[in-house]
């Protein structure tokens, strides 16, 4: 199993559910994005010295964190919110 990456980031302490990289694309702005086994999508920003990822900068590095795991904030909002109510 890889090591985990040292993050403060919120969204690994606002109990947001793990789910696996399965990829990764640019968004408008060509910023990184990483596309989760959910569904969802989250940043993954190089911005020295408030987010320090270099390993997004390159294919290579992009490839070596496929599977690791990223909080997804919501998938805990999706978890807490009630379930609809059926009519």
């Amino acid at each position: 199993m890889r090591e985990q990456e040292q993050t403060t980031d919120a969204d690994m302490t606002n109990h947001a559910i793990p789910r696996r990289i399965i990829g990764f694309h640019r968004d408008e702005e060509s910023h990184w994005v990483a596309d989760l086994e959910c569904g969802h999508t989250q940043h993954v920003r190089h911005d020295p010295p408030w987010q320090s990822r270099p390993w997004v900068t390159t294919e290579a590095g992009r490839a070596s964190r496929l599977g690791m795991e990223l909080g997804c904030l919501l998938c805990a909002a999706d978890a807490s919110s009630p379930p609809p109510e059926r009519r």
